[in-house]
């Protein structure tokens, strides 16, 4: 719709991923980190089921080709190991460092975007990257 909601988006993205490790570190105390992902887990494909329904996203599910399939299936058991390996992290440590660690996925996304999708890569892009690869060092490190 408009040509920057994207930036819009990204911002509420990062706000909610912050109070999520929030109310994950303060929730995990005295809980096993793998039954307290299980239990989130469980709680957003119900969350998301009902905006898939009701925004009526759910009649589209037949589009789904086997390639798609693959690939989603692929992407949520990765984003499953990823929860859980963040909520095992999130009671070790401080929600800070732990984050921070977490956020390595962005140089790791620019370098496997370039690589296994032929993305562009540009200076910009480059240099950002190793700054936020320093700063998750220097944050983790604290």
């Amino acid at each position: 719709p408009f040509p920057l909601m994207w930036i819009f988006f990204g911002l509420l993205s990062a706000v909610t991923a912050a109070l999520m490790t929030i109310c994950a570190k303060i929730g995990l105390k005295n809980i096993d980190p793998t039954l307290a992902t299980a239990v989130r887990s469980g709680i957003m494909f119900v969350f998301m089921i009902f905006v898939a329904i009701f925004s009526g996203k759910i009649q589209h599910i037949g589009d789904f080709d086997a390639r798609a399939w693959r690939w989603i299936v692929a992407a949520g058991l990765f984003g499953a190991l990823s929860w859980l390996f963040y909520f095992v992290g999130l009671e070790q440590t401080s929600a800070s460092k732990l984050a921070a660690l977490d956020r390595l996925s962005l140089p790791l996304i620019i370098l496997f975007s370039v690589f296994l999708l032929s993305e562009k890569l540009s200076w910009p892009l480059a240099i950002g990257g190793v700054f936020v690869t320093i700063g998750a060092i220097l944050i983790a490190r604290a």
